[in-house]
């Protein structure tokens, strides 16, 4: 926040609608935030760290080893510090779980373990994973920690069919950021 704009850290995790994290990027900056972003090497798979970089303007951090230790301070103890809110959009069911039982095995769930900010996750999943009672039960936990979900909602998924597993549009998500900044 050396420029006097808040920094928000964006987690980007392994669902195809982790393209729509690049209009999310777009849109945060637009609204004169600092993003951080952050990618679980499943997201990797569907867009690229570089996509990313050129519209933040700052590194991308991923689970490769070098993003882990930058200028001699742990990265993720650094954005974890620095963000006023975290974002993680889209969300899979894998990584509500790991952060539903504490599990810390890559930057993005380091670095939400370590903050203090206000937590928002976007979910994005097929219907049957969603309504699934365990992932339901994993939101529900989050929920009771203080998480903010923005809930699917009905639209096209990547199977194919109808359902209420698509992540809701980027300036919803934003606007319900910006309630808890």
């Amino acid at each position: 926040m050396a420029n006097g704009k808040k920094q928000i850290l964006l987690g980007v995790t392994g669902s195809i609608a982790a393209y729509k994290s690049a209009d999310i990027v777009r849109r945060l900056l637009d609204a004169d935030y600092d993003v951080s972003v952050v990618m679980t090497k499943e997201a990797e798979y569907f867009i690229t760290p570089l996509t990313l970089e050129a519209l933040s303007g700052q590194k991308v951090l991923t689970g490769h080893f070098d993003d882990w230790v930058k200028n001699g301070h742990m990265s993720h103890i650094a954005l974890a510090r620095d963000a006023a809110a975290v974002l993680i959009a889209p969300a899979t069911a894998n990584i509500i779980a790991k952060l539903a039982h504490g599990l810390a095995d890559d930057i993005l769930t380091c670095a939400v373990l370590a903050t203090s900010a206000p937590i928002v996750i976007a979910p994005a999943m097929n219907d049957k994973m969603y309504h699934n009672r365990i992932v339901q039960e994993n939101c529900q936990k989050l929920k009771n920690h203080g998480f903010i979900f923005v809930h699917p909602v009905q639209g096209q998924l990547a199977c194919g069919t109808m359902g209420d597993g698509h992540l809701e549009e980027p300036e919803n998500i934003i606007k319900v950021l910006k309630t808890v900044i």
